[in-house]
């Protein structure tokens, strides 16, 4: 770390950061992007971003772009076959016809929300795949880093 006091300052665990980013996937397709809407904005270390992408920007200065190809396990982890399951269509309400790539938000044991891909409908059985949309590929991590502040809370 500098210690010119000319020189912005750089990323470091407590950093306050405002930064655009965009995930996409090496096809070109981008699944998130907040370029062109608001940036992003939070404390390092807070759980904002997952540790791995934490580590893309740690250093980087204010104006600073970067881009980086993040494998599975760098990012969103492999696909887990234990977290398709085969649920009855009886216990979908009558009200939803679940269809193959629709997203529905399951209730947990916990209470806790949780989105599912629906793989396909056959025989009264909806497949339903609860990785991440992002599991299992690999991704481009874009940032373009607008401000940093250290030395303060948000």
């Amino acid at each position: 770390m500098s210690n010119d006091i000319n020189q912005p300052p750089e990323i470091i665990t407590g950093s306050i950061v405002t930064m655009h980013f965009s995930l996409s996937l090496t096809d070109g397709s981008e699944a998130i992007s907040t370029f062109g809407e608001e940036p992003a904005h939070f404390q390092m270390g807070d759980g904002t971003l997952m540790p791995t992408l934490e580590m893309v920007i740690f250093g980087l200065k204010q104006g600073d772009k970067h881009e980086r190809i993040l494998n599975e396990l760098e990012s969103f982890g492999p696909r887990d076959s234990k977290l398709v399951s085969e649920l009855p269509l009886s216990d979908f309400p009558d009200d939803l016809q679940p269809e193959p790539g629709q997203i529905i938000s399951f209730s947990a044991d916990d209470g806790a929300e949780a989105p599912g891909e629906i793989q396909s409908v056959e025989d009264g059985i909806v497949t339903v795949d609860f990785n991440h949309p992002l599991a299992g590929r690999d991704v481009i991590f874009k940032v373009e880093i607008l401000e940093v502040q250290n030395g303060g809370a948000m």
